[in-house]
């Protein structure tokens, strides 16, 4: 047994390695996250949206719905799927708007994800817990982004003056 108290790899005393790099202060990781996560339940809710509207096999056929039919709900899901991708790009692009449109994109899909359990009960929890992730992410990491571009943008001011 070693006598010497442990010691994080990317303490400086101890391994001399600088890890401050792999610090995230504007959040862009878990925000990009998001929009990836963003992306797959669009792609998600598209497919199986698209399967819907086509009645295939793979639903559950004897499900009742609180109102409409599985022709209804797969148009709904079609017509969040659209509308999640334009949110995942403009998270990427950076736009100030695009994180609340991603957040109301989610929490709208986390609402019709619930609603549709009837229908395919694992593939509506999966997606649930997608949207869960993207909320959080776009919530709690954010509004970084816009504060760190604001600081760079002062930096660059007072630089050039």
């Amino acid at each position: 047994m070693s006598s010497t108290p442990y010691t994080p790899a990317g303490h400086r005393e101890r391994s001399g390695l600088d890890y401050s790099y792999y610090e995230d202060e504007a959040g862009y990781g878990l925000v990009t996250f998001a929009g990836v996560m963003l992306t797959i339940a669009a792609s998600l809710n598209t497919l199986y949206g698209i399967a819907a509207i086509d009645a295939a096999s793979f639903y559950a056929a004897d499900a009742r719905y609180v109102f409409g039919d599985l022709s209804m709900w797969g148009w709904f899901l079609v017509a969040l799927g659209v509308a999640q991708f334009f949110a995942a790009f403009a998270i990427w692009r950076g736009a100030s708007w695009a994180r609340w449109f991603g957040v109301a994109c989610a929490s709208v899909n986390a609402i019709l994800q619930t609603l549709w359990i009837p229908a395919y009960p694992v593939l509506a929890m999966t997606i649930l817990a997608l949207d869960i992730t993207v909320i959080y992410g776009l919530l709690a990491y954010g509004s970084r982004r816009a504060a760190a571009r604001a600081a760079r943008e002062r930096a660059a001011a007072s630089a050039a003056n």
